[in-house]
């Protein structure tokens, strides 16, 4: 991607009043104000979130403090091969963009840039109590950090998912090994979600997801970005590998990076559309809405990611979702993943 003009590190007011008039996206967007409308008490163990969380963004270390917060090396998708960012990222940017969007609070993903150094990650969360929460990085090096990093880092209290990047894996080596097991394992253990992320499509990983599905039925598993099954062909092979997953009640999916799957310029029709084939597969309760900030700025934007799904239906590309749906997709699910992380 093609990186933006570097903003300051000067930290930025996230008050409501110091926002521009036009960044503030009216919750009805995404469906806060269908709270309202959704009356009926939901059927589930826990009661609906009326919090609006994104379940997907990243942060990482403005460049002035790298020297403190070091650059592990180039993000997955990102042009430049250097360490330096491709784009500012850092943790006020997000608040702020948070704020004008009336989002309450996110699942922060460790980035690759960060690697397994979490503590930019870590002082971000320490320092905004109730407002995030951190999904680790495993690390599957051989000698690495492996299933005792995922203890160490979720013993902090912070970090209550992992997320499993196949590209780490050392080549050759796939993540049905004995450390991707002890791994996997090790989150069902500790009631953390495994995250994967089959950046470069869903196909040529499916087998070992199944694997460690049916193996460790003990952990729940979430799909990010649509499992990156591209939305231009809902009759695809990888989209009808993504929706037999549904069989499987530990298995969640991320409406997440709508750019990233979509054919088509924002509201990104054909992937509005594909949310429907999702929600009716696994149910609202197992989707959630994610933005991948910061790469959203750099597409449609991160208030106008909050109302992909009314603008898709003025355009009349996308299927009708209820207010309960929407409920559920915009916090709800993510508020009965992580019970009591957003208070």
């Amino acid at each position: 991607m093609a990186g933006a003009d570097r903003i300051s590190s000067a930290r930025i007011s996230v008050s409501r009043k110091s926002a521009p008039q036009s960044m503030i996206l009216s919750r009805r967007g995404l469906g806060l104000a269908a709270l309202g409308a959704a009356s009926q008490p939901a059927r589930s163990p826990r009661a609906m979130s009326h919090k609006q969380i994104d379940a997907h963004v990243h942060v990482w270390a403005p460049v002035e403090e790298s020297a403190r917060f070091p650059y592990a090396g180039a993000l997955l998708g990102a042009a430049s091969s250097g360490p330096e960012p491709p784009l500012p990222g850092y943790a006020e940017l997000l608040l702020r963009d948070m704020e004008a969007a009336g989002v309450d609070g996110a699942l922060i993903v460790q980035p690759g840039n960060h690697l397994y150094d979490h503590r930019y990650v870590q002082s971000v969360i320490t320092a905004h109590p109730g407002k995030f929460v951190g999904c680790l990085l495993a690390d599957p090096t051989p000698g690495g950090g492996g299933a005792g990093a995922i203890r160490e880092l979720a013993a902090t209290g912070l970090f209550r998912a992992v997320r499993f990047n196949p590209y780490l894996w050392p080549e050759g080596e796939r993540m049905t090994n004995k450390v991707g097991r002890e791994m996997y394992a090790t989150a069902g253990e500790l009631g953390l979600p495994v995250a994967h992320m089959p950046f470069k499509g869903l196909l040529p990983l499916i087998g070992d997801i199944k694997t460690l599905i049916s193996d460790h039925p003990q952990t729940t598993v979430i799909l990010d970005h649509f499992g990156f099954a591209k939305c231009g062909d809902l009759e695809s092979e990888e989209w009808r590998e993504l929706l037999l997953l549904a069989k499987h009640p530990q298995v969640y999916v991320k409406a997440s990076a709508f750019f990233r799957v979509s054919s088509e310029p924002y509201p990104y029709a054909d992937a509005a559309a594909a949310l429907r084939r999702l929600i009716d597969a696994f149910g609202a309760r197992r989707v959630m809405w994610g933005t991948d900030w910061p790469w959203v700025t750099e597409q449609c934007g991160y208030a106008k990611a909050w109302g992909i799904l009314d603008a898709a239906a003025a355009a009349g590309g996308a299927e009708a979702v209820s207010a309960e749906e929407r409920a559920w997709l915009v916090g709800g699910t993510a508020a009965a993943l992580w019970p009591g992380a957003w208070q």
